[in-house]
């Protein structure tokens, strides 16, 4: 299709996890729009532009292949790509604030007010903006305010489409998502606006799933969606600390509850804890909101939910230290797994992170063995002291070790020879088990000792 035939440019603003993947979706529905995605890292549009793209999704491969060049397009120029689109998605980054008032716990919105300016500078024509960051509720406004100049006869349509992907399965929630959420201003134009958002995603999403909302509806909806899939979580861990305690198996009771249909079996399978970009800073936004708004009681609620999973990772390294006679020192321990979850090379507040800090500090020596995440590792452990070797192969990885924690649920690590990793290891051999994939009482017939999640240990002691 030639350019000038092309329905509607839509643009995209930050080529990251979520706008990358987004933008080829609907580039690979729609062949009638022009897409185009921008960022201020060449680097990383090189590697959108190439045959190793920057972020690791199963299928993501062949979506961008099939519509690169033909509809979807990467480049580094901002300016001209906003003077050329109808249709403006904002996907920067909104990291938690590190410094001055609310650092820790506020959204930082410095790059999403430099990109609203960018935007107010290069247009001259009405542009729709759709806010695909996750932002505190009312940013909205903000960003209105921002784009208005006085005496501009520019429109600017403010929308919120907040994205409800998971990383590792961010393909299939494009393709066959749960539903689309659209918030506008309840005004004739931004309503029309909203249709003309409904309309994009009607090319291959059923109408039913397409919500549409006021828009402080829609930028506090995926706070919260976080933060309940985060609550679940560190519901379910907390009851396996209790579990462990009176030998009560936490598999065995979310089984129980989970086929409660008011319940669901979703989201409780007991773990180290919960890591990504998005649960932890969504959640201590969400608490800040709450602050500000003199809601401390539903604050310390919210904030519950981060201290238990903090406390679901320190509990697995003292359990390592005291399972392993109260000495980590010297001491070879194999993680597998590094990145936050299984199917992504993304390590971003992985547990892997905390618990390998906390093992450096007792001294042990560590093996990282991650089949998409090394590199990102190496940069989350690089200057901290002790030592680390970082080596993909898991039955190299584990050799010599005295003990495996896994802290990743991929599945090639439940289908491992581990007679053959058992006889590689020093003795006595330890598995813990961060995320309960494994055949706990084969492993222990084979000779391991066995510490898992919510679970009595299987032990030769």
């Amino acid at each position: 299709m030639k350019e000038s035939s092309f329905a509607k440019t839509i643009l995209c603003i930050g080529a990251g996890y979520v706008g990358g993947p987004t933008m080829a979706m609907i580039a690979y529905k729609c062949p009638q729009y022009k897409v185009m995605v921008v960022d201020i890292n060449p680097s990383r549009i090189d590697q959108w532009n190439s045959d190793h793209l920057p972020i690791y999704e199963p299928g993501l491969d062949d979506i961008v292949k099939a519509a690169r060049g033909r509809n979807l397009f990467f480049s580094t120029d901002i300016e001209n790509a906003i003077r050329d689109a109808e249709i403006i998605f904002v996907s920067v980054n909104t990291p938690t604030k590190t410094y001055g008032v609310g650092a820790g716990m506020a959204a930082d919105l410095q790059y999403w007010e430099k990109t609203a300016r960018q935007i107010r500078d290069f247009s001259d024509s009405n542009k729709i903006i759709v806010e695909k960051s996750t932002l505190p509720v009312r940013t909205a406004q903000a960003m209105e305010r921002i784009l208005t100049s006085p005496g501009s006869h520019i429109r600017f349509d403010v929308l919120s489409n907040p994205e409800f992907l998971a990383e590792g399965t961010a393909v299939k929630d494009l393709e066959d998502p749960d539903r689309v959420l659209i918030g506008s201003r309840e005004t004739p134009s931004g309503v029309k606006a909203r249709n003309q958002l409904v309309e994009i995603y009607a090319n291959w999403v059923p109408r039913d799933r397409l919500i549409t909302s006021n828009i402080w509806s829609s930028e506090l909806s995926k706070l919260v969606a976080n933060a309940f899939l985060a609550q679940r979580i560190s519901s379910i861990n907390s009851i396996s600390a209790l579990c462990e305690k009176t030998e009560a198996d936490v598999t065995e009771v979310a089984l129980a509850i989970g086929m409660d249909s008011r319940i669901g079996n979703k989201f409780l399978n007991a773990s180290i804890g919960f890591g990504g970009s998005c649960f932890e800073k969504d959640i201590l936004n969400l608490v800040y909101l709450c602050r500000c708004n003199g809601l401390d009681e539903v604050a310390n609620y919210w904030k519950g939910v981060i201290d238990i999973n903090v406390y679901q990772k320190d509990r697995f390294v003292l359990e390592m230290l005291q399972s392993m006679f109260n000495t980590l020192s010297g001491k070879r321990i194999c993680f597998y797994g590094f990145a936050f979850k299984a199917d992504t090379g993304d390590t971003r507040q992985s547990p892997g992170i905390f618990i390998a800090k906390k093992l450096l500090e007792e001294k042990a020596e560590l093996v990282i063995s991650d089949p998409q995440a090394l590199p990102n590792a190496k940069i989350d452990l690089e200057g901290l002291q002790g030592k680390i070797d970082y080596i993909e192969d898991p039955y190299e990885a584990a050799s010599n070790c005295d003990a495996i924690a896994v802290i990743t649920e991929w599945k090639l690590y439940a289908g491992l020879d581990y007679e053959k990793i058992y006889q590689s290891m020093n003795r006595p051999a330890f598995i813990f088990d961060g995320r309960n994939i494994l055949d706990h009482q084969r492993l222990h017939s084979i000779g391991f000792n066995i510490y898992a999640i919510g679970k009595h240990p299987k032990t030769h002691f």
